[in-house]
């Protein structure tokens, strides 16, 4: 078996590798971004790395992968299973492996082929060691970058695996490059994360603003909308003409009409079941989902921006898909879902404005 380095150039979705003494760390923030977060469930979720994958060209038959995987546990519920590595050759799936120091494919086709190995997207990872037995190159990067910020929905949570995300499944079809820079629990418009948006190459962005907003209960309508349009503005400042879609909140029922801050239901989860509620009292200002897309459509009409676009989230899951494929914790989409809100996406988004 070869062992071949990790570095830069095998690694497609990461925006930073960092060196440890376990190993290297692949991170979705930049270093400075991260010494301004004050936030520890931030730092775990840019350090999860969804959309993060190993590629690499090979005439090998055998790949090995050595990893150390930290794990995030409700107090209460049930253990979160092992992270998923999916395996990915020449752009079809071709094996799923889980392991608690790594993963192991064997019996590939013998042919030069491009092999994606997708790494967990809710457990942080730290690579170890790659081996194959056959050397590996790296493949040049093929197609246009699409450029995604968004909440746990855009992360992955509930998906089945980490290359059947919405995000993942919707950049598959649409044939592009998937920068996913979407942080479970902190789409909140930090200003350090509209900088690592400006400063990360692209050719579309796209972010999906709301449900953080109002079951984090962070600010009120006064201060949403200022902090929208500067968000907006520092993106512009690196992506002056680049295709930018706004994407409003999917349909979630406990926070519709209701504010955060959002909680445990902490009668089920005694159960050993993990579901969500809205905790928060009507009130002036307060912000609502209701709230959040009216308020994003008119601030994308009111942007004298030609290549800025706004897609309503309810057209990507709505009343109606919530009633066949509810949300299994009343927050996050099931994996079916994920196809669902990807198909749709790749049509309205790749199909219009990023076309």
């Amino acid at each position: 078996m070869i062992t071949t380095p990790v570095t830069a150039d095998l690694l497609r979705g990461a925006l930073e590798l960092e060196p440890t003494p376990r190993g290297l760390v692949p991170h979705r923030l930049p270093a400075r971004a991260r010494a301004q977060n004050t936030d520890p469930r931030l730092a775990m979720a840019e350090a999860q790395p969804a959309g993060v994958r190993l590629r690499f060209r090979t005439t090998a038959r055998t790949v090995e992968l050595d990893t150390l995987a930290t794990k995030v546990e409700y107090p209460g519920a049930p253990p979160r299973p092992d992270g998923v590595y999916d395996l990915v050759v020449d752009g079809k799936l071709a094996g799923q492996a889980t392991a608690p120091g790594g993963v192991r494919f064997a019996d590939l086709p013998g042919h030069r082929k491009d092999v994606e190995i997708w790494l967990p997207h809710n457990e942080l990872t730290t690579l170890v060691a790659l081996r194959t037995d056959a050397p590996v190159a790296p493949v040049p990067p093929a197609g246009r970058v699409w450029l995604h910020h968004g909440s746990s929905i855009s992360q992955g949570s509930n998906a089945a695996s980490p290359s059947t995300t919405w995000t993942a499944l919707a950049a598959t079809s649409a044939g592009v490059e998937l920068v996913n820079l979407a942080f479970s629990g902190n789409a909140l418009l930090d200003p350090f994360t509209a900088r690592a948006l400006r400063d990360t190459p692209a050719d579309v962005v796209s972010v999906k603003i709301g449900i953080n907003v109002v079951n984090a209960d962070v600010m009120r309508l006064r201060a949403f909308g200022p902090a929208v349009h500067g968000f907006l503005d520092t993106i512009r400042d690196g992506h002056p003409s680049a295709p930018l879609l706004v994407v409003s909140p999917l349909y979630c029922p406990i926070h519709e009409r209701t504010p955060g801050p959002g909680d445990f239901d902490h009668a089920a989860l005694a159960s050993g079941v993990v579901r969500f509620r809205a905790t928060g009292e009507p009130g002036d200002g307060k912000l609502t989902l209701e709230v959040i897309r009216d308020e994003l459509a008119q601030i994308v009409s009111q942007r004298e921006d030609p290549q800025l676009h706004y897609l309503d989230g309810l057209s990507l899951y709505g009343p109606a898909d919530y009633a066949e494929l509810p949300l299994p914790d009343e927050l996050h989409p099931d994996g079916a879902a994920h196809h669902r809100i990807a198909a749709r996406f790749t049509e309205l988004a790749f199909g219009g404005p990023f076309a």
